[in-house]
């Protein structure tokens, strides 16, 4: 008989199985037990006071390819972890050869067909034995007859392509009735233009033919299992085989992609798309050799195919494929027992399925003490300040783009008649403007300049020469990388009609009458190896705020959210602007978030939708250039001023009184001597650079993201040049580009050793913090106005994901019918993800802040939220604003009570790990009298509350018996990512914890469960007990062992990225979804209000002038602002919502009353 093997070794030990005896060799216990692994046997020893517990036995029966391949193994090995589980493979030698009454015995069988397998002898074996069958083995004859799968497929109303089968079969003389045509078949009556499909009706015969019509040139695809890097080939043969049954069905057109889809059980569902083999033939394959899948998610419609497959057939693990055409879904195969491969999220799953499948059915007739374990994740609640508990219903998140190399612009007029026609031929006159980003069309553009440099080769004049430069510098940027992207370069194109208006220090002083086409060139801004890693971490983290899935099972935080969407109730979309660093911002996040594997393109292509069609997440709104020109002009005026800022200074260019902009503007003093010195630094910076390229030694270092030095001197001599123009006068919109630059260089180039960069750095960022948020509005009616031109339609969107939320709808819901076994089939998570830019981020946050929300006077933790945001001084890379819904189910349906809504905040990454941040109050702090509380408590027992410690609470079928591969790492540390010095990375932390817990809208679950202690002894926890008793920072705090980094080579330093914290946490959806109906009619003439002039607002909190006085009204009269307060109090208006009109008239009245309370 076979010695004992282990087919694989678990990173969590030995493994619990082993190669199987015939029957006659296992009657002792002791004969069984000799085939386990030492380690277990050791382990035996060491228990043998206990008495001995039946193991059910788990046999493998398949072929020795199948039963050794790297998924079985796999997913054996993480079987083999329930406690009561032993798996015994059954030998080929003894399946081929022995009679079944000599297989070893079982409890639960596993098997299935594959080339050369005795499907026969399983058969009567299963019925010799009767074990519990995860695959049927009967159904298994209908899965290799293409006829009858079909069949069966028809009988559930599966949709399927058109089909029909020829027999040909002398009984069967009717079905056997081939006509055929030059582009056409009739098969039985049924005619299939080409293309069409042939198969023949053996499903283990993989020679499937496309025939294609004359007009696209006839002949056939032959598909065939692949061989190497090919499955099908190109045959000029376009007629029909003579011999064998087929059948024949339309051609679906599917964009060359095929979906496989595998289940595991009727409830789970794992998609990847391929490559079609219909397409070129060619295997698409990794650098392993692998054949390259692509994630995807199913429709609710497909999902529910993947239950009616898996129940219809009988086959708990199965595979099928799937077409996606026309905007319907075919299921064209079905290919019985199938793993996925390379997927160690997928293995996890399927594992913890199979294994409680076996306990639930077995358990109770072996008196094993075992149930399946209320899984939290299951329904994703969350307990409140009151105790009770509500439901997870939406996540609403926009995201800024992880970290870019600097965007880099030139701008050039052109008047070749060569422009023109191309502007033509792209319909650049109906609008006026053209933006090229194609591949062809950007060639088109290089085929251009490459034909004028050659004709001004042959010319003296100096004008032409001049214009050279232009176009060489055109030229060398389209040409670089050796490839056109529209990810990484664009060209637009403005019609001029009297040609250009003014000139610039980039243009010539000399104007030509006529029209001309102002060209744009823009490169750079790609998303760095940093940025990627951010946005994957960022989207890991993001799964823990999803409840459920507590504990390490398979070293993966945050499975709430995975089990969620695995379980087909997670309603997942990404949208992304059409920006290349944005779009791949998104697949990186998507990555993390949902555990992909693999490359980001795939995953860009399948899982984000571009929103460039709708205005949704871009910036090409006419509608900016009115007010958010003219509150550049005025900055621009303001900061041209060479002398202290003086007090007028300060209410002129901060009317909100923000804390960072007064800091700032401190820290500039006199804004013209401050551009001086910047300037004196950004030329000694351009000074070393040239000098380094003239040492033969760096002359050709290679920088960070395969930049050069010479690419580098590029963009600093274009931001000297183009910062100080002719007049003398510096140009401020040059600023952050100047801040982009030395910040991007610090972090990513800082081994250069360049002099006075950290100086021009703080320079420029104190420079930058006044610009950068001034451009979208200097007041608040001029912030508000910018915002609703920039992000109109993004909110419109938001509030119709939170009102869509709690409408009943059947989409991603599973049908009634077939929910059975899934505790919450009608109840799904909503989540939308928007990335976008600065922009976008600083107007949504602008709307929040200023449009009237919540009453800074009559809510304190909205007071003090807003404090918060005014000392925030930059939104930095992956920005987040996060808006959760929750709903109480035990509220009325139409109550203001039902549907809770918290609003959370980050500023994104540090921009360096030494700065302090501004201080937050936590994620989904508690109540006020909670944060009395909590800072009267002793420091050291807050410190107690956050220090490290394992999770107490683990699913119970993940606890037993599992020894953690990958301990999670625990840091107090805030931020999300901490990097180490070899290289790798962890996450640390996406919520911050400055609160007594973090975990729910009242997040402060110790007191809960101090309090309710009582009600329950420790020896009678329940599961979800003991989940709600256990400290809620370490239930949804965010930790990860260490990652490798998936080939980004030098990833520099990656900055920490800011914890969530929040803004508000006891919103009602009411609430929120009146402010943004007002704030959507508002846009609709805030244009109007824009033309009354400047309506800076006056300070409505204490600012210290340059001079220490205070120059708050508040404090030089305090009852003046009282009266003010309650008048406005009384009349139920929000004083951020207040115009400064309205403001004065109120504070003229609360002169008179104040006075004549004084005189009184």
């Amino acid at each position: 008989m076979s010695e004992p093997s282990s087919p694989g070794e678990s990173q969590c030990g030995a493994p619990r199985f082993f190669v199987g005896c015939a029957e006659d060799e296992s009657e002792g216990l002791d004969d069984c037990a000799s085939m386990r692994t030492d380690m277990e046997l050791y382990e035996d020893d060491l228990e043998d006071d206990s008495p001995p517990e039946r193991q059910i036995m788990v046999g493998i029966c398949c072929m020795m390819k199948k039963s050794k391949s790297k998924p079985m193994t796999q997913i054996l090995e993480r079987l083999c972890k329930f406690e009561y589980i032993t798996v015994v493979i059954f030998p080929e030698d003894v399946i081929l050869s022995e009679p079944v009454e000599k297989w070893p015995l079982c409890d639960c069988l596993i098997s299935f067909h594959s080339k050369g397998f005795p499907l026969d002898k399983a058969v009567s074996y299963a019925k010799l034995r009767n074990p519990l069958l995860i695959n049927d083995l009967n159904m298994q004859y209908y899965i290799q007859d293409r006829r009858e799968v079909y069949r069966i497929l028809q009988e559930e109303g599966i949709d399927l392509p058109r089909y029909a089968v020829l027999n040909r079969d002398p009984d069967k003389p009717d079905e056997c009735n081939l006509v055929e045509g030059e582009d056409q078949v009739e098969v039985n009556g049924e005619v299939f233009l080409k293309p069409f499909v042939e198969k023949p009706v053996s499903a283990e015969d993989h020679n499937v033919y496309i025939y294609y019509p004359t007009s696209a040139g006839g002949g056939s695809q032959r598909l065939f299992r692949k061989i190497g890097s090919r499955s099908s080939v190109y045959s000029p043969e376009s007629s029909v085989r003579k011999t064998g049954s087929y059948i024949y069905e339309e051609f679906m057109p599917t964009d060359g992609t095929d979906v496989k889809v595998y289940t595991v059980g009727p409830d789970y569902a794992h998609a990847e798309a391929r490559k079609s083999p219909a397409l070129d033939g060619k295997v698409e394959r990794d650098s392993e050799g692998k054949e390259i899948r692509y994630p995807v998610m199913l429709t609710a419609m497909e999902k529910l195919v993947a239950r009616k497959v898996c129940l219809a057939f009988k086959q708990t693990v199965c595979g099928f494929d799937l077409l996606r055409a026309n905007g319907h879904s075919y299921v064209c195969d079905v290919n019985g027992f199938s793993f996925v491969k390379n997927s160690m999220k997928y293995y996890d799953d399927c594992a913890k399925i199979l294994g409680n499948i076996v306990m639930r059915e077995l358990a109770p007739q072996f008196q094993i003490p075992w149930s399946i374990p209320t899984e939290a994740e299951d329904i994703p609640i969350v307990p409140t300040t009151s105790g009770t508990m509500m439901e997870l219903r939406c996540v609403i998140a926009v995201i800024r783009h992880g970290d870019r190399t600097p965007k880099q612009k030139m701008k050039m007029e052109v008047r070749n008649p060569m422009f023109f026609e191309l502007f033509e031929k792209y319909g650049g006159y109906k609008t006026g403007k053209l933006k090229l980003k194609k591949p062809k069309q950007l060639q088109e553009v290089l085929d251009i300049t490459r034909t004028l440099l050659a004709d001004i080769g042959q010319h003296t004049d100096c004008e032409i020469e001049e214009k050279s430069s232009k176009l060489e510098q055109l030229k060398t940027v389209l040409e670089m990388y050796g490839h056109f992207s529209g990810i990484n370069r664009k060209v637009q194109l403005t019609y001029l009609p009297h040609g250009q208006p003014k000139t610039s220090s980039e243009e010539e002083d000399t104007r030509k009458e006529g029209a001309s086409i102002l060209l744009v060139l823009k490169w750079g801004g790609e998303l760095t190896p940093a940025g990627r890693v951010q946005a994957e971490e960022l989207g890991r983290a993001f799964r823990c705020m999803y409840p459920g899935g507590q504990g390490d099972y398979a070293g993966f935080p945050g499975c709430g959210l995975l089990r969620l969407h695995s379980t087909y109730r997670h309603d997942l979309k990404i949208y992304a602007s059409d920006e290349g660093r944005v779009q791949m911002t998104a697949a990186a996040f998507a990555k993390g978030l949902l555990a992909l594997e693999g490359e980001l393109t795939p995953i860009l292509v399948q899982m984000v939708k571009s929103a460039n069609m709708n205005g949704l997440l871009d910036n090409d709104i006419e509608s900016l250039s009115g007010c958010q020109q003219r509150v550049k002009a005025r900055l621009h005026e303001i900061m041209q001023k060479d002398e202290i800022f003086t007090e007028e200074d300060f209410d002129r260019l901060a009317p909100t009184c923000s804390s960072s902009l007064v800091n700032s503007m401190k820290a500039v003093e006199n804004p013209v001597s401050t551009c001086d010195q910047v300037y004196t630094l950004v030329q000694s910076l351009t000074s070393q650079i040239r000098k380094r390229l003239e040492d033969p030694k760096s002359a050709d270092l290679q920088l960070y993201h395969s930049e050069t030095l010479e690419m580098m001197l590029q963009r600093w001599t274009k931001l000297e040049r183009d910062f100080r123009m002719k007049s003398g006068r510096y140009d401020i919109s040059k600023i952050p580009d100047i801040y982009d630059c030395v910040k991007y260089d610090l972090q990513h180039n800082s081994s250069l050793g360049l002099e006075d960069t950290y100086e021009l750095f703080k320079l420029s960022r104190a420079l930058a913090n006044i610009v950068i948020p001034q451009e979208y509005g200097i007041n608040k009616v001029e912030k508000l106005d910018i915002a609703y031109a920039y992000c109109l339609p993004l909110v419109k969107k938001i509030q119709l994901d939170l009102q869509r939320t709690h409408e009943d709808e059947s989409v991603n819901k599973l049908h009634p019918l077939y929910s059975r076994g899934v505790l919450s089939p009608g109840r799904h998570v909503r989540t939308r993800l928007y990335f976008t830019s600065e922009s976008h981020v600083h107007s949504l946050l602008s709307i929040f802040r200023y449009g009237g929300l919540l009453d800074e006077e009559k809510d304190q933790q909205w007071k003090r939220a807003m404090d918060y945001l005014s000392a925030v001084s930059e939104l930095n890379y992956m920005t987040q604003i996060v808006i959760m819904l929750y709903e109480d189910n035990k509220k009325d349906p139409s109550s203001e009570e039902r549907f809770h809504v918290e609003l959370h905040f980050s500023p994104g990454v540090k921009v360096s790990e030494e700065e302090s941040a501004p201080m937050g109050f936590g994620f989904r702090p508690a109540s006020a009298e909670v944060y009395r509380l909590s800072f009267q408590t002793d420091p050291g027992s807050l410190e107690n509350l956050i220090q490290d410690e394992p999770d107490r609470a683990l699913p119970l079928s993940e606890a037993i018996g599992t020894q953690r591969k990958s301990p999670l790492i625990r840091n107090r540390k805030t931020g999300s990512m901490e990097v180490s010095l070899s290289g790798t990375y962890h996450c640390a932390g996406l919520f911050s914890t400055n609160v007594l817990g973090g975990s729910s809208s009242a997040p402060n679950l110790q007191d809960y469960a101090r309090t309710h202690r009582k009600k329950f002894s420790s020896g009678s926890l329940t599961y979800k007990d003991e989940l709600l008793s256990m400290p809620a920072v370490k239930r949804f705090s965010v930790s990860f062992a260490k990652h490798p980094t998936n080939g980004f080579e030098g990833c520099s330093m990656v900055p920490s990225i800011y914890p969530l914290e929040t803004l508000h946490n006891s919103l009602s959806l009411k609430q929120v979804n009146e402010f943004l109906t007002t704030m959507c009619e508002n846009a609709g003439d805030s244009h109007s209000r824009t033309t009354r002039g400047d309506l800076s607002q006056p300070c409505l909190s204490p600012r210290t002038s340059p001079r220490g006085t205070l120059t708050s009204l508040t404090e030089c009269c305090p009852p003046l602002f009282h009266c003010a307060s309650v008048l406005i109090g009384h009349h139920g208006v929000s004083t951020a919502a207040l115009s400064y009109l309205t403001w004065r008239k109120l504070m003229h009245i609360a002169i008179l009353l104040t006075c004549y309370m004084y005189v009184g």
